[in-house]
């Protein structure tokens, strides 16, 4: 069984609904909580408001992520915003030798995926004119991590001074510094201590590219600090929760200075968005998906879903849903303020890798995991396994077929397996990885949590357990700063 898209994106849920799984009795139980979220995600589009939805401030605030596919003037994403983001691209092209995108949360994971998809594991080995003329890119900010922070730094100084040997001028780094306030520890500290230490190198020349929030009544101290120095700035909107925000500037910054395609990744998002707007639920893939893994988990108690894309370069998209699950749904209490303490737990893991390391307990431990697969139909550039030692058996027999023929045999035989043992799993197919397709999927994805955020009765767009850390946190960043002072 499964629900197919014009476009070729396939959700196949064969082993989650049916005898011994998620029933048709089950589904029908919500039918009436089903109708309600789905009108919800009407009024959600049309007027950007979610039922009991509060800032972090306690104040009335809208939900504005489902326009972020609808490139028009007046939306967060418009014509103009859109030339601007060109502008950039073309000012870093053959212009700007590395990029370093400094946020954390949803400003890094999601700017890992487009990296990841439009780049891969080796972008920064190739030559510029490999790379078509865009730089380097680097991540910061997602950790306080002093080693990993200094040898950033050490690194751009050595690459700065094999520049200068071969002539080329001084070697200019871009500082992507994302932060809706300005104030996250983790970002800031790290591009206050590369800023400071790249300042110092006579070979290096820097420029600053400041995404905040872009209210001038209250300026943040980002934003204060990008009018002081001159910095250009992008928009972290508000109504744009962080795990969201791949889809407007903060992702689409970086998206800019790789070449990443904006257009066609905001169509597949849009297209998404409008098969998402069908009352059949078999029609409607984010609403099917998140009626099934609900009833999953309240029903059949398999509240942990394990992402498993089968691809290397997806892995990413596994660590961003992470995320986008864990802070969407994990609340103690409900929109009537009720103790809950709801959630489905998200693991990552990736395939064949994590097939040796997690499957036996996918295969054998408990009964409370939905493990969630993701594929590509066609692989842009696959690659033959040849018959290169024809008189060793066992090297032979796996040996014409393609690498990507052998991965998906291999996630068969895992969702097989699973399937002989009373595990549930479910899969996505992806007719090939490309921008198009990755809207299509990541949209879905953050559909599927808003649905699920009114069948469970929680608010999938606020982050309350996120501060209570940051309140503890601030006093003793001051004692340990008073004390340092002493000394």
């Amino acid at each position: 069984m499964s629900l197919q898209l014009k476009s070729g994106f396939t959700f196949d849920y064969d082993n989650l609904y049916g005898e011994g799984k998620v029933t048709e009795a089950d589904l029908k139980s919500y039918e009436a909580d089903l109708k309600k979220a789905h009108e919800a995600m009407k009024v959600m589009r049309e007027k950007g408001f979610i039922r009991a939805h509060l800032s972090k401030d306690g104040e009335p605030e809208k939900v504005l992520f489902s326009q972020l596919p609808y490139v028009e003037e007046g939306h967060l994403n418009s014509p103009s915003s859109l030339q601007r983001l060109q502008k950039l691209q073309d000012h870093v092209k053959n212009n700007i030798d590395a990029v370093v995108s400094l946020g954390i949360g949803g400003s890094y994971l999601g700017n890992k995926v487009l990296f990841d998809v439009q780049c891969g594991e080796f972008w920064n080995y190739m030559s510029k004119e490999e790379r078509g003329g865009f730089p380097k890119v680097y991540f910061s900010g997602n950790n306080i991590d002093p080693r990993r922070t200094g040898d950033l730094i050490e690194h751009l100084k050595s690459s700065a001074k094999i520049a200068k040997t071969h002539g080329e001028g001084k070697y200019k780094v871009m500082l992507l510094v994302i932060s809706k306030s300005g104030g996250t520890l983790d970002t800031m500290s790290n591009f206050m201590v590369i800023y400071d230490a790249l300042q110092k190198v006579e070979d290096i020349e820097i420029e600053v590219v400041a995404v905040t929030d872009p209210n001038m009544e209250k300026k943040t101290l980002l934003k204060n600090l990008a009018i002081e120095k001159g910095w250009e700035q992008f928009a972290v909107p508000d109504g744009v929760g962080g795990r969201f925000t791949i889809f407007c500037e903060v992702g689409l910054t970086l998206a800019a200075c790789i070449g990443f395609d904006i257009r066609a990744f905001l169509d597949g998002a849009k297209d998404m968005d409008k098969a998402c707007q069908n009352d059949d639920i078999w029609q409607n893939p984010a609403m099917l998906n998140a009626a099934l893994k609900f009833a999953a988990s309240e029903k059949h108690g398999r509240d942990i879903e394990v992402m498993m894309p089968y691809g290397d370069y997806m892995k990413s998209v596994s660590e961003w849903y992470i995320q986008l699950l864990a802070e969407s749904l994990g609340k103690q209490f409900n929109k009537e303020g009720k103790e809950v303490c709801y959630g489905r737990t998200p693991l990552v893991a990736v395939g064949t890798t994590d097939m040796h390391s997690q499957t036996q307990q996918h295969q054998e431990g408990k009964l409370n995991k939905v493990v969630q697969f993701i594929r590509l139909a066609d692989w842009e550039n696959d690659l033959v396994i040849p018959d290169i030692f024809p008189d060793v058996k066992k090297l032979s027999d796996i040996s014409g077929v393609t690498m990507g023929q052998a991965l998906e045999i291999a996630r068969k035989s895992n969702e097989d397996a699973l399937a002989s043992n009373k595990r549930y799993s479910a899969c996505f197919t992806l007719p090939t990885l490309n921008a198009y397709h990755l809207g299509e999927l990541l949209y879905m994805l953050a559909m599927s949590v808003a649905y699920e955020g009114e069948l469970s009765d929680v608010d999938a767009f606020n982050q309350p357990g996120v501060e209570a850390y940051k309140r503890i946190m601030g006093p003793k960043l001051a004692e340990q700063k008073a004390a340092n002072q002493k000394d």
